[in-house]
């Protein structure tokens, strides 16, 4: 489903830049029973996202810093994006470090399958995020002894300061 949309910002504390998609492509994606979505932006990048509610029957998109670095994009900026229905499992890419923790260690495949999907969501992007694979592994390897100290109970501070515990 293509469309354009324009760069905005909700110049608030919670949300930021935006767009905005068009009521009949919520609707057609909506019919599946998905709020998430893969999204392409100017033929040139793609991620993995949420379709958002704006409060008044509208729908966004986020677009964090890194994205609009890379596409050198603005505030007023006309974009070019197709979505379609994000049909993965976790809803963002299994970094190769934990899928392979989770395949030796039951007891953190347990822990971590047992999180909600955006929880999930939330520890794969931690993992995900670093380019080096030494980094990932370490990120994976803290989070799943995390979750197994803990019976699979997450609060996000506690897990920044394992992380810190671990340097």
């Amino acid at each position: 489903m293509k469309f354009s949309a324009i760069l905005e910002n909700f110049n608030a504390s919670l949300w930021g830049h935006h767009i905005i998609v068009p009521d009949n492509i919520v609707q057609k994606i909506m019919k599946t029973g998905a709020k998430r979505v893969v999204c392409t932006l100017n033929e040139i990048h793609t991620f993995q996202c949420a379709l958002m509610p704006k409060g008044d029957g509208q729908y966004f998109i986020m677009l964090n810093t890194e994205i609009r670095k890379k596409l050198q994009l603005h505030v007023g900026v006309k974009i070019d994006v197709v979505l379609k229905k994000d049909d993965s499992k976790y809803g963002l890419p299994m970094p190769e470090e934990m899928e392979e923790l989770l395949k030796i260690d039951d007891e953190a495949n347990h822990y971590f399958h047992a999180l909600t999907p955006g929880k999930q969501r939330s520890l794969l992007h931690i993992i995900g995020k670093p380019k080096r694979t030494d980094t990932r592994l370490h990120k994976a390897i803290v989070i799943t002894e995390y979750l197994k100290s803990t019976r699979g109970r997450l609060d996000f501070k506690e897990l920044q300061e394992a992380f810190r515990n671990q340097r």
